[in-house]
């Protein structure tokens, strides 16, 4: 089992910036591939982003492509999220995920596809 912790969420305003946290407890956090997910109300869980075990290889949604950076410390046991340029678009409750897995492929693009689930963070919009 692993335990994930997410922090980091609040109000902002369109073009502002926002860095998310997930801390991780239990078994080896060097063991697991770790993912962010979003999900807005009445839609779907989503992909943002995922990073490899060693933080050397790293994926991002075409959405936030270009204003999305994750990274990982597995000194410290956590993964992060840095998000710029927002947008209302970027609006919803945000999703650490974990798999134990030494291979990956597209699957990791999939929700499915993780075993371990944070309670979220939300990001929402001021007018």
């Amino acid at each position: 089992q692993v335990q994930l912790v997410e922090s980091g969420g609040g109000l902002v305003q369109s073009g502002g910036s926002l860095r998310l946290s997930c801390a991780a407890s239990g078994r080896s956090f060097r063991s697991f591939v770790m993912g962010w997910f979003r999900q807005a109300p009445g839609k779907e869980r989503e992909f943002v982003a995922a990073i490899g075990r060693s933080g050397g290889t790293r994926f991002v949604a075409d959405s936030v492509k270009g204003r999305a950076t994750i990274s990982r410390d597995n000194s410290k046991n956590t993964v992060d999220l840095q998000m710029n340029n927002l947008n209302p678009g970027d609006a919803g409750l945000y999703y650490c995920a974990a798999k134990e897995s030494s291979v990956y492929d597209t699957s990791l693009y999939d929700a499915g596809w993780y075993d371990f689930w944070g309670q979220g963070t939300r990001v929402t919009f001021s007018s």
